[in-house]
């Protein structure tokens, strides 16, 4: 265990000289960019959420309640990755209690984005495969019933390690530490369970989008009278695999980073690290809540009049069902 946590303290070290090398070195150009994305897009997801909430027809179909959770859900995590870069960049030290709650957000939201993609495959699989039952099957309180254990399942593999790193040594949360994941990590077994979590999500995820994916395909083979409908249930389905693709991109950032820290030098890793965090961690938690709304008919006109200040009026296109 002892050996474990030094090589953990060793590889935080050779982060933070980097960062100090990086802050002296260069101008914060990077940086400024890497901010102005986190709030251009939260300012569009801010936008798109008012969009929601707009209509009362939104506020109560389970799937817009879904994509409002997935608006609400990937702004958190921009705002704590941007958060904790900041932390990081700055070499700032933060109590271990604080730093708790911030990876909480941060690898909870992280764990939520794939878990509501699945639920919004289900729903729009019942949609298709049982039209008469779907009202009954996904309604208002089963969308609530769905995010609420998307975040209890989300927080489980965080929660385990926050337990026991609490039970090992409670006095070490009044500490100050730099915040990081590997803080918590204190024996072995936790570096499997994380993996293991990891495995899982991915893989239940994944099952879960082509079983939705095969049954919507043959549902439109075998309904003349829903082919629209199916259609539209197919791509979005195919939509929600590529945005699983993305996720996937975000499972292998930290092992694209301890990669990157095995370098000699220390600009090539800042420069390396900044492009991984920029387009595998925070450009698809900006691009997904916009790509599934700009495709929606019914979201897109009144996204665009919100975004014009209410300039030009809105002329319905789609028929929400």
């Amino acid at each position: 265990m002892a050996m474990n946590n030094e090589s953990i303290e060793g590889t935080l070290l050779v982060h933070q000289q980097f960062f100090k090398v990086e802050m002296t070195e260069g101008p914060l150009s990077k940086l400024i960019v890497a901010i102005l994305m986190a709030v251009v897009f939260i300012f569009i997801n801010s936008i798109m959420f008012h969009t929601l909430l707009s209509k009362p027809v939104f506020r109560e179909l389970p799937r817009y309640i879904l994509f409002a959770h997935m608006l609400c859900n990937d702004s958190v995590q921009l705002m704590v990755s941007m958060l904790l870069y900041l932390l990081s960049m700055n070499l700032q030290m933060i109590p271990k209690a604080l730093c708790a709650l911030f990876l909480f957000f941060a690898t909870t939201t992280f764990n939520n984005a794939p878990l509501n993609l699945a639920v919004m495959s289900l729903e729009r699989y019942a949609a298709i495969c049982f039209p008469l039952r779907h009202s009954e099957i996904v309604n208002h309180k089963s969308a609530g019933v769905s995010i609420g254990l998307i975040w209890i399942f989300s927080s489980i593999n965080l929660g385990i390690d926050v337990i026991y790193s609490l039970m090992v040594s409670p006095v070490s949360f009044k500490d100050t530490m730099y915040c990081s994941r590997e803080r918590f990590i204190i024996s072995p077994w936790q570096i499997d369970k994380f993996q293991g979590f990891n495995y899982l999500f991915f893989v239940t995820v994944t099952a879960i989008l082509i079983f939705s994916y095969i049954n919507v395909v043959v549902a439109a083979r075998s309904a003349s009278s829903q082919k629209d409908s199916a259609k539209k249930a197919h791509d979005t389905i195919l939509l929600h695999l590529g945005q699983l693709v993305l996720c996937v991109n975000t499972f292998i950032f930290g092992t694209i980073e301890r990669a990157l820290a095995m370098t000699s030098s220390s600009r090539l890793f800042m420069d390396l690290r900044y492009m991984n965090f920029l387009f595998v961690l925070l450009l698809p938690r900006c691009l997904s809540p916009l790509i599934y709304g700009l495709r929606d008919d019914a979201v897109r006109p009144l996204f665009l009049y919100y975004v014009r200040c209410g300039y030009k009026k809105v002329k319905p296109s789609a028929t929400i069902h």
